[in-house]
């Protein structure tokens, strides 16, 4: 399997930001990493062998970026407000600076695909619905998707509103948006055993949202005995896969 260990000077941030390529053909993965995980975490973790079939067919290139959650959402010391003025700059940093240079370098000029486990899959839904046009695939994996769990009660700061999936979908009219929510594919899944609860009421909450939009989406949730580990991620991953290859989407 080609692997790249690489990094790229970000303007936005003001620091050289991390990543790792895996694959030499296919469409770009995007994966956002688990609560402050690094841009080893995903291949540390089986995931990448998980998905090797995939890659090795040329049908997905994984790119894994480092997070910045430590500076943002999981930054205690800071306000709601400051917390979510941090993700923006990681945001304009992914869509404004790692998204051209992959675009660029892998000649590949469609939409991506956004994924992630844990804080991944609240990553991968943000980020796939504000900017539904450069994420047409987005494969969530046990997220909680409201940002109260990181930030407490934000009292309507706009800055938090606009990154709180269960928020600020309900309130979504522009068609621009709608149109291509319910052209893309959405897949949100979670388990139903050990240490899942948070993210099993908020999966439930988000699906209310997309059906009460029209948004077609698939939330599955998988069995009792199914917890919030990698063990399961692992299995998960080449399973979605495997389910959009089917429908011609890789």
């Amino acid at each position: 399997m080609h692997f790249e260990r690489r990094s790229q000077w970000s303007g936005e941030l003001g620091r050289e930001m991390s990543f790792n390529v895996y694959g030499h053909a296919g469409k770009p993965v995007i994966v956002f990493p688990s609560s402050g995980g690094s841009q080893d975490e995903y291949g540390d973790f089986g995931m990448i062998a998980s998905c090797q079939e995939w890659i090795d067919q040329g049908r997905v290139r994984f790119y894994t970026p480092d997070s910045l959650d430590k500076e943002s959402w999981l930054a205690e010391w800071k306000s709601g407000h400051d917390m979510a003025l941090a993700h923006e700059a990681y945001d304009r940093y992914i869509i404004h600076e790692l998204v051209p240079l992959i675009r660029y370098e892998a000649n590949w000029q469609g939409p991506m695909i956004a994924t992630g486990c844990s804080m991944g899959a609240f990553h991968a839904v943000n980020f796939a619905l504000r900017h539904p046009d450069l994420f047409d695939v987005s494969i969530a994996l046990s997220g909680v998707y409201d940002a109260r769990f990181f930030t407490g009660e934000f009292y309507g700061d706009e800055a938090v509103y606009y990154n709180s999936p269960i928020d600020y979908l309900w309130n979504q009219e522009d068609p621009w948006f709608l149109d291509r929510y319910r052209q893309n594919r959405f897949i949100v899944a979670v388990g139903q055993g050990a240490w899942e609860a948070p993210h099993i009421a908020d999966t439930r909450r988000l699906q209310e949202a997309f059906e009460a939009k029209s948004i077609p989406a698939w939330f599955d949730y998988w069995g009792h005995d199914v917890a919030h580990d990698w063990d399961w991620w692992r299995v998960q991953m080449p399973y979605f896969l495997g389910k959009l290859a089917e429908e011609g989407r890789l």
